[in-house]
């Protein structure tokens, strides 16, 4: 993978203070993913900012399974979700009431989700107990959400920053989004006094602030670039990337078991011109079962 590559996430480390981050850009997958669906501007540059966050935030945790960022709220976005395996498989959709009324104007992130709420939730698996954590939705936009979220953490300290570039006006439709995650995690190693480690962190997320719109989104700008920017006078350490990419967990087989359990009464009010069709909300693909594949689902 080289440096200057898109849809990968770069774990690194500022030596002098022993912070720990994220550095999170994607290009092609968020492109991929938003292009499936005509998403009004608003509700696409939202979604596009929630892959960059749940990217961020699923790196920090270490699981097996699915992280996934959700928000429900009484506004026109009335539902929004991002999940990412742990092999960094990305997915992401959005719900909106009245679409065609939003257009492509300048609504703010209050005004598409209202009220309600943010929930994070790590799934290893039906063996295991599912983790979830909720917040009001506060602020100005998702990521001062997350940052009331973590506030009201008692064991994570982080700060955020993110940056999302949306096509341009006759251009190739192609979204570029890239963030950076700080955190602050128990040390009990390091032994350095309270008043040093509050010095360094408030240090960290001064210098954090410097960083540019284009600095995280430019593909052209090698990540580790960025990184060295910003944190070279205290030395920074990378970690291996690990790539995105876009991955639904959706199949045939998957559909033919529900459709399975479904009544054929009832598979009546799923037909369209004679099949019924279950189309995936994530990728915006069709399944078609015409009624000799119901009849071997019925026979199977």
């Amino acid at each position: 993978m080289t440096l200057t590559a898109t849809d990968l996430i770069r774990p690194f480390q500022i030596e002098a203070s022993g912070l720990r981050g994220r550095l999170v850009r994607l290009g092609p997958v968020m492109t991929d993913i938003l292009g499936r669906r005509r998403y009004p501007g608003p509700v696409a540059q939202v979604l596009a900012e929630a892959m960059v966050l749940g990217s961020l935030m699923a790196s920090a945790l270490k699981y097996d399974g699915v992280f996934t960022l959700q928000t429900k709220g009484d506004g026109p976005l009335r539902f929004l979700v991002v999940d990412i395996t742990t092999a960094g498989e990305v997915r992401a959709y959005a719900r909106v009431e009245e679409p065609d009324h939003l257009g492509d104007g300048h609504l703010g992130f209050r005004d598409l989700v209202g009220t309600g709420h943010v929930a994070f939730t790590v799934d290893q698996g039906p063996h295991t107990q599912r983790y979830q954590g909720i917040v009001e939705l506060q602020g100005d936009s998702l990521t001062d959400c997350l940052l009331h979220y973590f506030r009201q953490s008692d064991q994570l300290d982080a700060a955020l920053t993110i940056s999302v570039d949306g096509p341009v006006l006759g251009g190739d439709g192609s979204w570029t989004g890239g963030g950076v995650m700080l955190q602050r995690l128990p040390d009990p190693e390091r032994q350095i006094p309270s008043s040093e480690r509050e010095d360094d962190w408030r240090r960290a997320m001064l210098v954090l602030s410097t960083v540019t719109g284009s600095e995280l989104t430019d593909p052209s700008t090698a990540v580790d670039t960025v990184l060295f920017r910003l944190f070279h006078e205290d030395g920074v350490r990378v970690y291996p990337a690990q790539p995105l990419s876009r991955g639904c967990r959706c199949n045939r087989d998957k559909v033919a078991g529900i459709l399975a359990q479904i009544g054929s009464d009832h598979l009546e009010e799923y037909k369209i011109d004679g099949d019924v069709v279950m189309t995936c909300e994530y990728c915006n693909v069709d399944f078609r079962f015409d009624d000799a594949a119901l009849a071997a689902l019925r026979a199977a």
